[in-house]
């Protein structure tokens, strides 16, 4: 049997977070077009974050109190982007000696097999955290959010490492889903902690 252990966090996570990415290039400051065809003066690429060894323990260090704070019993996302920040936060539960399972939403669910559109350890009636690298539209985090409820589980937290502040957010809470993330997007357009 495991024994718990006090809750794995260190003051100023979130700043060494934006650290990491601004080292990584994973915060660019600049001209961007963006897929909505807006433009932005900067671009955020979750991956090289969530990819890099120490982008993931610090993502799942600074994530990991939100998760267990909203009484969530599994982390996940629609793939790609959830799918290593599931990773990093579920890891960081076993290392404080709790259980947290991670999940995966498919865009579509699989033609065979067992045709799951959800893989991981996962049934209905179990709490839920969805994650996603960005929120802009909270259009990945909804559909999530959708498949989980469908099969029968209750969304507790909705939480990206960046809300670029375009909407998403106010949306998800709007529809009456919590909201939380590590960075946000100035309306000047410069990316800031918003979690310590």
């Amino acid at each position: 049997m495991t024994t718990p252990r006090a809750p794995f966090f260190v003051p100023n996570t979130s700043d060494m977070l934006l650290e990491r990415a601004l080292r990584l290039g994973a915060v660019q400051y600049g001209e961007f077009k963006l897929t909505s065809g807006k433009t932005s003066s900067y671009y955020f690429d979750g991956r090289l974050l969530t990819l890099d060894s120490e982008g993931a323990y610090l993502v799942g260090r600074a994530l990991y109190p939100l998760v267990r704070g909203a009484g969530a019993q599994a982390v996940g996302g629609l793939t790609l982007g959830a799918d290593p920040i599931a990773s990093a936060v579920a890891l960081t539960a076993h290392i404080n000696g709790e259980r947290l399972s991670g999940f995966i939403v498919r865009k579509e669910a699989k033609q065979h097999g067992a045709k799951r559109q959800v893989e991981g350890p996962v049934k209905a009636g179990m709490r839920v955290a969805v994650v996603d690298d960005v929120c802009t539209t909270a259009g990945s985090i909804l559909q999530a959010v959708e498949s989980m409820e469908a099969m029968g589980c209750k969304v507790v937290l909705t939480a990206a490492i960046l809300d670029r502040r375009e909407g998403g957010s106010d949306l998800l809470r709007e529809k009456g889903y919590p909201f939380a993330c590590l960075l946000e997007a100035t309306p000047e357009g410069k990316v800031k902690v918003t979690v310590r």
